[in-house]
């Protein structure tokens, strides 16, 4: 429950986005680990990777637990204003919580003066909340949009809650019931709670105020209003974004109830130094080196398939007895190697033994895959990619670190684009 005392005034300064001095010396670096979303937005679409857009859900790249700390340990020695290490997608940080805890705590026993902070829609915030805590997180972001259920239900196509599906009203108010839930529990523990509203003209710009006043009913510290993106690809791309004046009126009314955040640039999943700051390519690059690096620390380069006859990505990982490995140069892939699958009969031990015959590649892409594979190649660097198509295509993608959809065509940022940013039509 919330106290007397002015809620900002319960932590030390030092976090960037909720100590508005502290912007312009402090920096922070968003570790790109948690690509899983449990609830589809409908201001949503994380299909793009351009680095010229600058929006929550974009990443130029994912990074392991042990990439990240790597990656991070890199970022601090060369910026020691960096004062936070924060979790931000590209989906929900919690929905991929396990990747988010270890990558946490990995930097909480490294540099442990070092401020923790992670992103989330709250639905699993309950679930984790003690966790969150014992690895050292200090600040928690949680994306309310609407308390009342009738205006909830417009923003969520679904939210997922373990196996069960919610869609509509009864989404909302699921979501709802999980955010409140997980904001008292965060304030409880100590942990200071900025909540994020997305404002959405027609929807909840008359709303904003009794979202602000809920939120601080559960302990929230702070708030911040972020104008509607309308994202290509979206269930909002075809709405209008919200004009200064309707913004200005949101926060008036949200600041009656919690102090507002003015400073917000919508951060970029990977984003790294001072608030509004350009992130350079220099640094693009070590974020894409330390992806390929393996838990060895040697660089994967080449990229295993399961395929028929080398021509399509289209059979099962199960049904492989062996694996196609290709190599790319200026753009075109070649086959270097043919390797033999671990023979069947062995549970587990046949998907690490698979994981070992991979170390130097940097992506395994098969038309299809079950949980256990998944997780066990994932967990030794693997970027594993279900989905079907061209070899010729998907390698050369793939190799690059860019994102691979099962449906659909891929979208990469190439020589086309304009840099004008949503999908950079």
């Amino acid at each position: 429950m919330p106290t007397n005392e002015p809620p900002v005034a319960r932590k030390p300064g030092g976090h960037p986005c909720f100590d508005a001095e502290a912007r312009h010396t402090k920096g922070r670096a968003h570790l790109p680990v948690a690509p899983a979303c449990n609830v589809q937005c409908h201001y949503c679409n994380r299909d793009y990777d351009c680095v010229a857009e600058s929006r929550p859900g974009v990443t130029s790249t994912l990074l392991q637990p042990w990439q990240a700390e790597r990656y991070f340990d890199e970022i601090l020695e060369a910026d020691p204003s960096i004062s936070v290490a924060g979790i931000a997608g590209p989906g929900d940080a919690l929905a991929s919580a396990d990747a988010t805890l270890q990558t946490l705590r990995r930097i909480h026993e490294k540099h442990p003066e070092t401020l923790l902070c992670v992103a989330t829609n709250g639905l699993a915030l309950p679930q984790h909340a003690d966790a969150l805590a014992a690895v050292g997180v200090s600040h928690v972001t949680v994306t309310v949009n609407a308390v009342d259920p009738e205006i909830g239900k417009q923003f969520y196509a679904w939210i997922r809650d373990g196996r069960n599906i919610h869609r509509g009203r009864e989404a909302a108010e699921l979501l709802w019931s999980r955010q409140r839930e997980g904001i008292a529990r965060m304030a409880a523990l100590g942990i200071l709670v900025k909540v994020n509203t997305i404002v959405v003209p027609g929807l909840n710009d008359r709303h904003v105020g009794e979202v602000a006043a809920a939120c601080l009913a559960a302990g929230a510290a702070m708030h911040n209003c972020m104008a509607l993106i309308p994202v290509e690809g979206s269930e909002f791309a075809d709405l209008a974004a919200p004009t200064a004046r309707e913004m200005t009126r949101a926060r008036e009314a949200a600041s009656s109830y919690l102090p507002q955040m003015e400073h917000c640039s919508r951060c970029r999943a990977d984003a790294v130094g001072r608030i509004g700051a350009a992130m350079g390519p220099d640094r693009y690059a070590a974020l894409d080196r330390h992806a390929r690096t393996s838990p060895s620390g040697v660089e994967r380069k080449l990229v295993a398939v399961a395929s028929l006859e080398g021509a399509f990505v289209n059979q099962h990982l199960g049904e492989a007895d062996e694996l196609l490995i290709y190599a790319v140069e200026e753009g075109a892939c070649h086959q270097v190697d043919i390797r033999r699958a671990p023979p069947t009969g062995t549970g587990n031990a046949r998907w690490e033994e698979l994981g070992d015959l991979l170390s130097d590649c940097l992506a395994l892409l098969v038309a299809g895959i079950g949980p256990s594979p998944t997780r066990i190649l994932k967990s030794r660097g693997l970027r594993v990619f279900e989905t079907e198509g061209l070899v010729a295509d998907l390698v050369p993608l793939a190799a690059a670190g860019g994102e691979i959809r099962r449906l659909g065509k891929p979208f990469r940022c190439g020589d086309g684009c304009s840099g004008k940013g949503q999908g950079c039509a």
